[in-house]
Parts: C-alpha cells; structure tokens; sequence
C-alpha cells in the first residue's frame, strides 16, 4: 500500500504502540503470531457466480466471481481465464481516495492475483470448452468495505471463498462443436487453496495479521500466499523498510505455522 498512510497517527500515539510491540505486547491483546477473528459468509451477492464477504477484526472484504464464455489468451489456447480486480473505495476508509484505481488498488489486485494463479486456485485447463476458441474467463471483483489493516489477507480470504462458492452453467460440445448450454451447474475446478499471510516488523519485532495502527507505524511488511502443502507461491515486500535474512526466516515460520489455521476456515465451504 501507498505509504501516504504514515501521516495519520500523531506521534505520541506511533511511539506508544512501538513501546507496546517492543515488550511483546499488541494494543489489541494479541500475541505477535496471532490471527485476528474470522467469519466468512459466502452467497452474500445474488447476481454474482459466487460470492463471499469476510471479516478479520474489523477488516471487512466482499469479492464476487463473474463467469462467462470467450477466446483464451493467444498465448495459453488450453486454459481459461482468470481475472482479478480490486477497487479500493472511500466508503471502506477515508485514506482511499475516488477516482481511478491507483498503485493501491493495482497492488492489491496484482497481489491476489499472482497467489491465485501460481498456486493454482483453479484448474484452469478444465475451464476450456472448445480449445483455442471457446473457454471461461472468469473475474474476481474485491472491494474492501471496511478497513482496520491488513486487507491483503482478507481480500486473499474473499477472493478464494468467493471461488469456492461458484458455479457455472454445464455446458456439452456437440461433434459439430456447437455449444450446448444445459440446466445443471457445476462447482469451478479448485486445484489448491492458498491463503495470503501478511507479517508487519515493528522495530526489531515481527507481527502477524496487523491492524490498521500497526500498519501504521510499522517499519515494512511482507505477504506471503502459501500453498496447501506449504509451498511459498508468491510473496510481496512492503513498507519502506527492509528485513535482514534471519527476519524474514522467522516471519516465514511464523506465516507457516498460520497458515493451516486461516485455510481451515475455507476448507470448511467445501463441506
């Protein structure tokens, strides 16, 4: 995210929640490898494929799936299409200004995306119809509707909950490859569930899941999307700080250990 966001928090108050970060204490009570609360509701837009809205803490994200058929890209004939859009509107908080997206919404989009695709979320070469002429592209829309930190992961949660929750028309190829629309649907094709894990360091101390004043007065932040089987597939640095090698070891143990705990959450759609 931009880092226009420094100038909100006076400093008493940025030196106070450094002090807290310092002696292993978070102004919310958690420890500093603790998750804030989840819930996930998903079928939450009727227009929509699918759709979930997710909450962490006081983070709240809403991404919706929108299906339909076209060409593939030229250059993969044999495999749908996924994109991913992000809008951050001035409704979720008042550092998000309207207009056009901006780096901040083109990250965030960029983000998701790469850790969707590189898992991969989806089968994408089951998504294909007719090779090369005939696939399914399908969008996901996030929009952010309230902002306390940490909206990769939320966003992250809402993308792929939203995935899980679609289903798209069944189609049959007749042998003059016509296509037939029937009256079934069916799930999209999940290959892997990857969740988005961001950790801030705060001085020489590393936090999981921060909150909007953590972000505030953080040093830098690193994301990453890890994979079912705990495989790294994307990872983006933030912040205008860096972290030496034995931070970004632990904060990569600590993204590990997380991990399991915020995809059972998804998990649980698939029941």
């Amino acid at each position: 995210m931009s880092e226009r966001v420094y100038t909100v928090i006076p400093a008493p108050r940025r030196e106070a929640i450094r002090s807290m970060i310092k002696r292993g204490e978070r102004v919310d009570g958690r420890k500093p490898e603790e998750f804030r609360e989840i819930s996930i509701e998903v079928g939450v837009a009727g227009n929509a494929e699918g759709s979930a809205r997710v909450s962490l803490g006081h983070t709240k994200v809403i991404a919706g799936v929108k299906a339909s058929l076209g060409q593939p890209f030229p250059d993969s004939p044999g495999a749908g299409v996924q994109v991913v859009h992000a809008e951050l509107i001035p409704l979720a908080s008042p550092i998000f200004e309207p207009g056009p997206p901006d780096e901040n919404d083109i990250e965030l989009a960029r983000v998701i995306d790469r850790g969707l695709r590189s898992a991969p979320a989806l089968k994408l070469e089951e998504l294909v119809l007719i090779p090369g002429k005939q696939v399914w592209r399908i969008f996901v829309d996030i929009y952010p509707i309230d902002h306390d930190g940490n909206i990769i992961d939320a966003s992250g949660l809402a993308a792929m909950a939203a995935l899980l929750n679609a289903k798209i028309p069944k189609y049959t190829v007749t042998a003059e490859g016509t296509l037939l629309k029937t009256e079934e649907k069916t799930r999209l094709p999940i290959a892997d569930i990857p969740v988005f894990v961001t950790l801030a360091k705060i001085g020489d101390a590393i936090v999981i899941d921060p909150s909007y004043e953590e972000e505030l007065v953080m040093d830098a932040r690193i994301t990453f999307a890890l994979t079912k089987d705990g495989h790294v597939c994307a990872i983006q640095k933030g912040g205008r700080g860096g972290f030496t090698v034995e931070e970004l070891t632990r904060a990569l143990e600590m993204a590990r250990e997380a991990a399991p705990k915020v995809r059972a959450k998804l998990e649980s759609l698939q029941a």
